[in-house]
């Protein structure tokens, strides 16, 4: 018997499928979820009605889910609503607050361009899992959730701002909204980013977390030429402390262009953090006293502004891979060989810190045309053939370099990383 986590992948009939995927992949403290559209399990297709009925059955089939795998609403840590109209945010908190009470998930929302199946909608979920996934020997399951609030950053009616659990902070995903006013700043998307960085560093600062224990950031855009103007902003904030500057730390990156944002906001930004002092009951363990492995390698398209991959205690966080070269430029061969191309720099990432694409719980897919989604899937059928990773599937608007597809990923990291 392996005395460390294991994938575990899991499905129920209580759920939709999902195609190519598990509905849900947990290893070690926390559990990863595949988009649930709002499909009903028993017909296999969409419910009838609006926003509202779409975004209920979404919930219900996360509960059932959960309930599958002995864990409750309460367990979970992160939602992520993907909507094609952000009008329809409404009705999702509608539906939401039927579902949770005094406690809130943090939450990302995005407006995409579209979802499979036609879907106005869809949810995402990251839970807490205390059992660990070390087969035939369950932990205690009594680690804590750490949900708290600071008034120095915008608050949500239906999500709180950071959720630790074990080793790992979720941080709900932040505008460029003045804390103060309740409103959107003025002065375009350089000042948005600059006051939605400053909202996630008073959030961290709020719970004594240093702002470079975030190992992946991912940004959402309105418009993809924004990143430049987003970028000279992000460039002031990382790295962040003495003792990133001296290793040029930075953490793991994606960014995505989406159809819309809360607020009519042109940027978003969503943060996984690092939390080495673990929830109680785990021993207070000193700051930074398990190690943050940041690596690249020369067998994948490098950036001065991001680390291929960051690992931290159970997990690996990737930044996303497009179908580029070394060179940085785009293969040909149409959105298949991207595809390929792309899944390649995964491997070779992976394979660089001594792992398998087999440990990878989490698959996002981005794809600027549905329609490609049948070639990607012959391509992705070869590197995931066993379809265990939880998968996220939605069209986009450009991504970089006039690509069609793009790729990032979770990885397990089975040995976690050292103490100092």
């Amino acid at each position: 018997m392996t005395a460390f986590n294991e994938v575990l992948a899991r499905n129920t009939d209580q759920a939709p499928k999902v195609e190519s995927a598990s509905q849900t992949v947990a290893f070690s403290h926390y559990n990863h979820f595949s988009t649930i559209l709002p499909i009903d399990p028993a017909t296999g297709e969409l419910v009838e009605g609006g926003a509202l009925e779409q975004a209920t059955r979404s919930f219900e089939s996360l509960k059932a889910i959960l309930e599958s795998i002995d864990r409750e609403l309460d367990d979970v840590v992160r939602i992520t609503v993907l909507l094609t109209d952000i009008a329809d945010l409404e009705a999702v908190n509608e539906a939401q607050k039927k579902f949770y009470g005094e406690y809130f998930p943090t939450r990302t929302v995005i407006a995409v361009q579209e979802l499979q199946k036609g879907a106005k909608l869809a949810i995402e979920a990251v839970v807490s899992h205390g059992l660990g996934t070390i087969p035939n020997a369950p932990q205690a399951d009594d680690l804590v959730k750490l949900a708290r609030n600071t008034d120095r950053a915008p608050k949500c009616e239906v999500a709180t701002q950071t959720v630790a659990f074990s080793h790992y902070n979720n941080i709900s995903a932040q505008l460029g909204i003045n804390p103060e006013t309740g409103k959107l700043v003025e002065g375009g998307v350089e000042a948005e980013a600059k006051q939605a960085l400053d909202n996630i560093k008073a959030i961290l600062e709020s719970v004594d977390a240093p702002f470079d224990d975030i190992v992946k950031i991912t940004i959402f855009l309105k418009d993809l030429a924004d990143l430049g103007a987003v970028d000279t902003v992000y460039s002031t904030f990382f790295p962040d402390s003495a003792i990133a500057r001296a290793v040029a730390y930075v953490p793991a990156r994606t960014v995505v262009e989406v159809a819309d944002l809360p607020h009519g906001a042109r940027v978003s930004v969503e943060a996984v953090v690092s939390h080495g002092d673990g929830t109680p009951p785990q021993a207070v363990e000193d700051r930074h006293g398990i190690v943050i492995w940041a690596s690249n390698t020369d067998d994948a398209p490098r950036s001065e502004l991001s680390t291929q991959t960051v690992a931290f205690s159970h997990y690996n966080n990737l930044s996303a891979q497009i179908g580029v070269d070394l060179e940085g430029k785009l293969v040909e061969g149409g959105v298949a060989a991207e595809a390929k191309q792309a899944l390649e720099h995964i491997k070779a990432i992976v394979e660089h810190i001594d792992h398998k694409l087999a440990d990878i719980v989490k698959i996002n897919l981005y794809l600027t045309d549905l329609a490609d989604l049948a070639a990607v899937e012959e391509v992705y059928g070869e590197y995931f053939p066993e379809g265990t990773p939880a998968r996220r599937v939605v069209k986009v608007g450009k991504l970089a370099e006039g690509a069609s597809v793009m790729i990032d990923a979770v990885v397990s990291n089975a040995e976690g990383t050292p103490r100092k």
